[in-house]
Order: structure tokens, then C-alpha cells, then sequence
């Protein structure tokens, strides 16, 4: 028997004088190889075995899955630490897309889950972008999860390149989630009695400016010294914010029974999931006759567009949301900073034309 000189595989000849080979890495569930060393269906094998699949990932599908596939390719991300350590609805958010790309035909005919890896090309993604010029956000988050996708292939050996790199984003003309204006929040404060969940949930979003998994978690274990101290949930390092907790806040807090750690709960006296608490607070601001899209995230966009309009500097703003970048900041308060500069501006027009000297 030839010895074998492919990491991680042991050989062993049975009872039956039949050679076996196995697939043992540190960690990892064994796994059979078929044929012989250098065959097709061998080498395709032990090829997706290295790759970083395990176990728990051939049982939902690989032996069904074709060796080299977009298909292998998703199911070994699945199972991969950078995919696990993932938050929950970040990792259903990615999934959704991906299973989406997935389940599309090709030009030919096939799925893409079916295509081979190696094959894809900028041209074909640039081609599949085409198709979606009149949906830009879609387009956008292909791009991402391919982006993902092709580099995790190329981490892995899959293949050599990166064809995503290059291929240009659609534009969206779009500004993401609306953002609630001062007459939507006093009339959803007009409709929403102090003391109602519908009102807490409100101030906790607009005095602490944070995502809606954030704030399904807040309780009063939170609070100390005057603040809510909050680990964010989307961030991989978990960014620790200390926000000092505006009286209006403290107010819509102290107006409730503490009968639970936990601020928001669920009728039935239930965590509250992000997607839940979504779709709860959407039907809340709809009750209070404002529009459809008035959701959660666009409170969070008011808050910031509130510490623009008062003068707060991008990185004061950035201690209170707790954003990675400045750049996403400034997405938040473009409008407000520009309100602010015209006035200024046509302030110093007018002390000129006066001849007043500028203060």
C-alpha cells in the first residue's frame, strides 16, 4: 500500500484486507474517506474535509452536496468559528441572503448552490448585479455575502483569488430607516400614556440611542451611578457604553412597576426578542396614527440627529451610539449638520451686509 502523505488522513487495511482511510484532525469528528488516494471522488473529499467542515455540518446536508460547490462552500461558513461567533440575528440576517444566492437560477439553468466555486468570476457577479439594478439594497447585500463568502473560500484553500474585489457597489439612492421627526414623537407621546410599555420603550430608544437588541435587554441591573451601562450585542467586541440616563428617560422608568429586572417584557411577562420587540412597537406607532415606516432603528437616527441639532461633535455623538466608524456618525446627522451650517451662514451674510462685525 502506498504511504500516504496528505495531512490529517490515516490508513489501515481491514479485516477483510480492504484499505480504509480516515480523515482525523484534533477536534474533529473522523471522517471517511471513499475510494483511493489520488482518486476523484477521494481527493474531492478529503479537499472538503480540510476545508474546515465537520460533523454537524456533513449531517445537514454534505453527503447530498456536491464536492467543490457553492453549496460545500455555505455549509463548511456555517460551521466555521468566524460564522459562529456571530450574533443570532446577525447570523439569521446573513443566512437569509445567502440561502436566497443559494436557491437562484443561473443563466444556465442551474443553481448557484450547485455551481462550482472556482468557476465563479467578477464578470458573473457583475452580470448577477445587473439583473438587480432595480433593487439596489438587494444588490448590495449580495455583494457583502459574496464578498464574505469568496474571502472565507480563499482563507480556506478553496481558491487562489478573490473575485469580488473590484466589483463595484450598486448605488441605493435610499437613507435606510426613516427617522422620526419631533411632531412623530410628541404625537406618539400624545397617544401613549406615561406609565405604558409603548412609552418606556420609547424613551429608552430615544435617551439611550441604541439598537433594538440592545434595549430588549436593558433592566434595571443596569443601572448604577446615574447611568445604563450597556454591552452592545452587534459589535464583535461587545463595546461597553456607560450612558448617563437623561431625566426623561428616568422619568418613563420610575413610571413603571419594578417587577421585573428586565424593563420591556412580553404580555405574558416574556423577554422580548429583537424581531418581536420590532413588530410590537411598528403596530404601537401605527395605534398613534403615524406612518408604516416608523420603526425602532429610525428613533435611534432621531437621537443622533438630536445631539447634531445641540451642537455635539461627531465624536460626543459617537460615545453615546456607540458606532465603530465616524463615517456611519455622519449618516445619522448630515441633515442636522447641514440645517446648522446654512443658518450660520446666512447669519454671517446678514451681519455683512449690515457691516456688523462677526461674533
Amino acid at each position: 500500500m502506498t504511504k500516504l502523505r496528505l495531512k490529517y488522513v490515516k490508513a489501515f487495511v481491514d479485516r477483510h484486507g480492504k484499505p480504509r482511510h480516515y480523515f482525523r484532525r484534533p477536534g474533529f469528528k473522523s471522517i471517511a474517506l471513499p475510494g483511493l488516494p489520488g482518486s476523484k471522488e477521494f481527493m474531492a473529499a478529503y479537499q472538503a474535509a480540510l476545508s474546515g467542515e465537520t460533523a454537524p455540518a456533513r449531517q445537514i446536508g454534505l453527503e447530498r452536496t456536491k464536492a467543490g460547490s457553492f453549496s460545500a462552500l455555505i455549509i463548511a461558513y456555517y460551521d466555521s468559528a468566524e460564522f459562529k461567533a456571530l450574533q443570532p440575528i446577525t447570523q439569521k440576517t446573513y443566512r437569509n441572503s445567502i440561502e436566497r444566492f443559494r436557491s437562484t437560477k443561473a443563466p444556465n439553468g442551474e443553481k448557484y448552490g450547485d455551481l462550482s466555486v472556482t468557476d465563479l468570476q467578477s464578470k458573473h457577479i457583475m452580470r448577477i448585479m445587473d439583473g438587480m439594478a432595480d433593487k439596489p439594497g438587494a444588490a448590495y447585500n449580495l455583494r457583502r455575502i459574496l464578498r464574505i463568502l469568496m474571502r472565507f473560500a480563499v482563507e480556506r484553500g478553496w481558491r487562489h483569488d478573490n473575485p469580488t474585489v473590484g466589483v463595484r457597489k450598486v448605488k441605493n439612492k435610499s437613507t435606510g430607516y426613516r427617522s422620526w421627526t419631533e411632531e412623530d414623537i410628541a404625537q406618539f407621546e400624545a397617544y401613549w400614556p406615561q406609565g405604558s410599555r409603548a412609552r418606556l420603550a420609547l424613551a429608552l430608544l430615544l435617551y439611550t440611542a441604541q439598537r433594538r437588541a440592545d434595549v430588549v435587554t436593558m433592566g434595571r441591573q443596569h443601572v448604577k451611578d446615574g447611568k445604563i451601562h450597556v454591552a452592545q450585542s452587534k459589535s464583535l467586541g461587545h463595546t461597553k457604553l456607560a450612558i448617563p440616563i437623561h431625566p426623561k428617560l428616568k422619568e418613563a422608568i420610575d413610571a413603571v412597576p419594578a417587577s421585573n429586572m428586565t424593563f420591556l417584557m412580553t404580555e405574558y411577562g416574556k423577554p422580548m426578542s429583537p424581531v418581536g420587540f420590532s413588530n410590537w412597537f411598528s403596530d404601537c406607532a401605527k395605534k398613534a396614527g403615524l406612518p408604516p415606516q416608523s420603526s425602532p432603528h429610525g428613533l435611534r437616527k432621531a437621537a443622533s440627529r438630536r445631539l447634531a441639532e445641540a451642537g455635539c461633535t461627531a465624536k460626543q455623538i459617537q460615545a453615546v451610539t456607540g458606532h465603530k466608524s465616524l463615517v456611519e456618525v455622519a449618516t445619522y446627522t448630515a441633515a442636522a449638520d447641514q440645517a446648522r451650517l446654512a443658518e450660520d451662514a446666512l447669519q454671517a451674510l446678514q451681519r455683512a451686509e449690515k457691516g456688523t462685525p462677526g461674533v
